[in-house]
């Protein structure tokens, strides 16, 4: 696993190798100009200034000429490496972030049941941010600190042992330090982490339910709520910026020691004749070529602890396997009659909970109108999850056509089905857009058809600006018969062969309940039909109503049939109409 996790890593490399290997060529030559640039100073001050110099005003402006071509190159360098390491950075996280999103929409049902949409949104957005900064950052600092610190290395050597000896001891003290907050660091970054992720949570959970916060008074609540979150995003930053402050503080201090302890030995050397105070300016133009590199790995250090755990964070979804998928052999499914069969289907969402139903078997002829009904808990809706596949069946087989659905490809399988649901979903942006989404390439004049049938075009050319006015997060400029109408639009659009209705008139009043059903009738006509029914009058004209409970199917036949048998259906009938 950690294998594959490494090259997955490096992989995304690939694409820009050229460009990045050109950044790191870039940083390889500010490196070189920062270790020239000191033994020009010291030939400066050990040939040119120790004679006459007006014999080597010729010279001095030769190097002068030198040292300008060289911040020319060095201004050059830098700016390349800020500028396609950036656009390197910024490609990468964008091809992350695509791989990432398209792995959200194969994950079913069941991922999105046992995880917040605020987790998955910090997984796209702050770790994918904190990974790019160590793709393109990070080579290049490791790239500048071991190639300044080995040319440093080599160079001092040649100018004076001792005190290279000195410059280089220091180096397993830095390195004992980076080892001891190493592990500190990972620890505090993915605590932050996991807090900044609850605490997206939390914010996207308020905005969402924000009409029932307000409609309860629960503002102070929602906000004491925050802030303990938010303190706690303080908490677990302030940890990892403590071990951070001790590192830095750590190796600044070690710094200046070196710098105070070159000072005080070379002037002793220079003393004794044992060296020249060319050769100390040198070693101190040097010891910023050493604490650079320091420097460096500090940032990348930090850059590396925090890129890494988001990286794993990334790698945790990439490694969730969908558990409903096509399979090897998956054709799609085409020219569909509607002819669906159960066959000794159970269900239940995991291992560890009981069966929510077992052994259904049902055939439903292409074209008839099923009502579903049952008490809260029967698994009404889930059963008819299972036949788009949005939960996989625990055993048995469902057939459309004679073709068990999971030998045909998921697209294909839910193109075939329409869902219109009692919980409505619309999109921010216009009702066209809406409406539109039940159709890729739909047509202005397709958009106004479906509207007409679903009861909706009177109400949409009221609008503002009719089909182009924006109706907000999730409809909320709608009334509820308003959104359900949209919806239905949006099927009709889609014109599927199968559909399914999941109580899609029960959260509405009298009126509207009316209009919506009259669309629903209109777009069931010469389709084959699921209708989960609460309010069991909308269905009394179904050619077939069957009654699920936690042992499967208990009654089936048409409204009359089943209140003449006095069971199960006619106490839900009774019960609903007594109390009306």
């Amino acid at each position: 696993m950690i294998k594959n996790r490494r090259s997955k890593f490096f992989s995304y490399y690939k694409p820009y190798l050229d460009i990045f290997i050109k950044d790191l060529l870039a940083a390889g030559v500010v490196a070189a100009i920062s270790l020239i640039i000191p033994l020009i100073a010291r030939y400066i001050t050990n040939s040119v200034l120790g004679s006459d110099i007006s014999d080597k005003f010729l010279v001095i402006i030769e190097l002068g000429a030198f040292l300008l071509v060289l911040a020319v190159i060095e201004f050059m360098a830098t700016r390349y490496i800020m500028y396609k390491g950036h656009i390197i950075g910024a490609k990468m996280e964008r091809d992350i972030r695509k791989e990432l999103f398209e792995h959200y929409q194969k994950l079913s049902y069941s991922f999105y049941d046992n995880i917040n949409t605020g987790q998955l949104l910090s997984r796209i957005t702050s770790d994918l941010f904190a990974l790019t900064e160590l793709y393109h950052h990070g080579p290049e600092d490791l790239v500048l600190s071991i190639l300044k610190m080995l040319g440093a290395f080599v160079i001092l050597v040649q100018i004076n042992s001792q005190l290279t000896f000195i410059l280089f001891a220091f180096v397993p003290i830095i390195v004992i330090t980076m080892i001891f907050y190493n592990k500190r660091l990972d620890i505090a970054y993915k605590a932050h982490k996991v807090n900044t992720a609850k605490f997206n949570e939390r914010i996207e959970d308020n905005l969402s339910g924000i009409r029932v916060v307000k409609s309860f008074g629960n503002e102070r609540f929602e906000v004491d709520k925050f802030e303990s979150y938010n303190d706690a995003i303080v908490e677990t930053k302030g940890r990892s910026m403590k071990y951070m402050a001790g590192y830095t503080a750590i190796i600044k201090f070690i710094t200046t020691m070196l710098t105070v302890i070159i000072i005080i030995v070379g002037s002793a050397l220079i003393n004794k004749d044992a060296m020249v105070i060319g050769d100390l300016v040198a070693f101190l133009l040097y010891i910023n070529n050493f604490v650079d590199p320091i420097k460096r790995l500090v940032n990348f250090n930090e850059m590396y602890q925090d890129g890494l755990t988001g990286f794993s964070r990334f790698m945790d979804i990439m490694e969730t396997v969908p558990d409903i998928k096509d399979s090897k052999n998956a054709y799609d499914l085409k020219n569909v009659e509607g002819y669906v069969e159960f066959k000794d289907v159970s269900f239940k969402y995991n291992d560890d909970l009981p069966m929510i139903f077992s052994n259904v078997n049902l055939r439903v002829d292409d074209g008839e109108y099923l009502a579903i009904v049952g008490s809260s808990g029967a698994g009404k809706s889930t059963l008819l999850s299972l036949l788009p596949r949005f939960y996989e069946t625990t055993s048995g087989d469902i057939m459309i056509d004679n073709h068990s659905i999971k030998d045909v490809t998921l697209n294909s399988l839910r193109k075939n089905i329409g869902i219109v649901q009692q919980d409505v979903y619309l999109f921010a942006g216009s009702v066209k857009d809406n409406i539109g989404y039940g159709k890729d390439d739909a047509s202005d004049e397709e958009i106004i058809e479906a509207a007409v049938l679903a009861n909706a075009d009177e109400f949409i050319r009221q609008l503002p600006n009719g089909y182009d006015t924006d109706i907000g997060q999730n409809g909320v400029k709608l009334s509820g018969g308003q959104k359900q109408r949209l919806s239905i639009a949006r099927v009709f659009l889609k014109n599927p062969p199968i559909l399914i209705f999941d109580e899609a008139t029960s959260s509405l009043d009298n009126e509207s309940e009316k209009v919506v059903q009259e669309s629903l009738e209109k777009l069931a006509k010469n389709r084959t039909t699921f209708v989960i029914a609460h309010r069991l009058s909308t269905i009394k004209n179904a050619s077939r109503i069957i009654v699920l409970d936690e042992d499967g199917i208990c009654e089936e036949g048409s409204h009359e049939q089943l209140l003449e048998s006095n069971g199960t259906y006619a106490r839900l009938y009774n019960m609903q109409f007594a109390n009306n």
